[in-house]
């Protein structure tokens, strides 16, 4: 008598990469005007800081120079508009997951910066919704983006479309 290959193996042997989705695909159609989607909150610590710095090559000293901002009256370093912004990037959201294989692409954005970004703020991104237009093979989602800091205050507005497969 031959002993059963272990579980583990099984399950390895049935896996399938392509179906391995943190959030159930949604078509395009299923989507609704008004649904609102939250990213996780991030604390801008110095290391978001220190990367953003690298990946943009922005070397303003408004943006790592502490003794620099404290002359100008800003208590801690202050986070670049993009830096902020780049919290807004959907696939940190369930939403990214839910559109799966239907997201195309990155359309247009628009964003105002309503309050400064300090290291050491949490940020909480949202994405609401606010039209759903169908074309013949493809849509366009739009959203509202906000941005909000641990006191509530909103930092950030704008707006982002996508392009999906219907």
């Amino acid at each position: 008598m031959t002993a059963a290959p272990p579980r583990a193996f099984m399950a390895a042997m049935s896996f399938d990469p392509a179906a391995h989705w943190t959030h159930t695909p949604r078509p395009f159609a299923a989507f609704r005007v008004g649904e609102v989607f939250r990213a996780a909150s991030r604390t801008m610590t110095e290391g978001i800081f220190a990367a953003f710095q690298a990946a943009s090559g922005d070397n303003h000293p408004i943006h790592y120079d502490r003794a620099y901002l404290k002359r100008r009256g800003h208590p801690e370093l202050y986070a670049h508009g993009y830096q902020t912004l780049i919290q807004a990037a959907i696939g940190a959201s369930p939403l990214a997951h839910e559109m799966g294989d239907a997201l195309i692409g990155f359309l247009e954005q628009s964003s105002r910066f309503l309050a400064p970004v300090y290291c050491g703020d949490t940020l909480y991104p949202a994405f609401e919704i606010t039209a759903l237009t169908p074309g013949k093979t493809t849509g366009v989602m739009e959203l509202a983006i906000t941005i909000h800091n641990q006191d509530g205050t909103l930092v950030v507005e704008g707006m982002q479309k996508y392009l999906l497969t219907l």
